[in-house]
Formats: C-alpha cells, structure tokens, sequence
C-alpha cells in the first residue's frame, strides 16, 4: 500500500515537473517533443498518485512486494530507457556534425583554389 506522504511527493514532484516543462517550453528552452516524454512521466505518476490502487495493481502483477519499490523501479526503467534513446540521439548528432565539418572544409579548399 503506498503511503499518504509518498503519494504527496508524487503529486508534488509530478506537478512541479509538468510546470517545469510548460516553462521551458514557453522560454523556448526545450523542444516539444523532448518535454512530451516529462510530462507523461509527470502524468502517470500523478495517476498513480490519485488511484494508488493501480499501482498497487501493477506491483502484484509484476510480484514486487512494495508499491514505493514498483515506483522506483518504473521509474528507474523508464530514465533507462530515456538516457538509451538520449544516447542514440546524441551520436546521430556528432555523426551529423562531423559530416558537416567535413563538407565545410571541402568547400573552404575548393573556395582557396578557385582564387
């Protein structure tokens, strides 16, 4: 059964995320689509936080004994799976940037000969 106290701080944190990213995206600080996967984070905590029941519901399904240690272990699966697709972003990013620096520089040595 998950606790009154650990239920308020998934609400709290949950609402003080979903506001952080309304900001940020407001500010122009993050992109749409890398604030949806926060605010659903934000969201299914709150649900959880509202209708412990189906956390509770979740925790059995999947045999964890605690409903705070289900919670920690989604929430930890899920960072998991934010930090992989973090990472596959992050090196079609440097792939890109170096497949630009390349073609900079051929167009600077073919600009130098020209003249």
């Amino acid at each position: 059964m998950m606790t009154t106290t650990l239920r308020a701080a998934l609400i709290l944190v949950s609402v003080g995320t979903f506001f952080l990213m309304m900001r940020k995206i407001r500010q122009s600080k993050v992109q749409i689509e890398s604030a949806i996967f926060w605010i659903v984070l934000a969201l299914v905590l709150v649900i959880y936080s509202i209708f412990p029941s189906a956390a509770d519901l979740c925790a059995r399904i999947l045999g964890i004994y605690s409903t705070a240690n289900f919670l920690f272990l989604f929430a930890i699966f899920l960072l998991i799976v934010k930090v992989f697709n973090m990472t596959i972003h992050i090196s079609q990013l440097e792939t890109r940037i170096k497949e630009l620096v390349q073609q900079m520089a051929l167009e600077e040595k073919k600009h130098e000969e020209e003249k």
